[in-house]
């Protein structure tokens, strides 16, 4: 416990965005933590599909969460037809239906790879999630793009029975 004690310091010390932070460690205890967070949020399970995670922590005053993995990864979403790049560390700031903010996400458009600063549901009821770049433009998804096959079964029941 020395060690973690420690490394929460060089957090502060390093990055005053960190202090008072919850901090998980491990593949496991990171993965279900990044996806507790992600259905607080309201956000589809898979819109984040970071590999090998070895940190995850949360600072509940802010709003600034960041999750490290092991090496950067890039993941192709085919429902969007869109190859996203995600860096060694994604940061951001988070509320109910928004992460702003954020690092360490690229999007590939056209021949260029495009920040993400923020992603967002506006209007639960339109199923869309809305990426921005730096410049405020954007573009909208369905959630059922980012959803994993579970929720998508689920997602696709529930329309059925209403």
């Amino acid at each position: 416990m020395a060690g973690r004690g420690n490394s929460n310091k060089l957090f502060g010390e390093e990055d005053g965005r960190r202090v008072g932070a919850e901090i998980v460690h491990g593949s496991e205890e990171c993965y279900q933590h990044s996806i507790e967070l992600l259905q607080e949020l309201g956000f589809p399970k898979g819109v984040l599909p970071l590999k090998d995670l070895v940190e995850c922590g949360r600072v509940r005053e802010t709003g600034f969460v960041w999750m490290k993995q092991k090496a950067p990864y890039e993941h192709f979403f085919e429902a969007t037809n869109t190859l996203v790049s995600y860096s060694a560390e994604v940061t951001s700031y988070v509320e109910k239906g928004r992460m702003k903010k954020m690092t360490g996400v690229k999007s590939k458009q056209l021949l260029l790879w495009v920040p993400i600063v923020e992603m967002s549901i506006e209007d639960p009821a339109s199923q869309k999630i809305y990426f921005k770049t730096p410049l405020g433009i954007g573009k909208s998804f369905p959630v059922t793009a980012f959803m994993t096959s579970e929720e998508k079964h689920n997602y696709l029941d529930k329309s059925a029975n209403e």
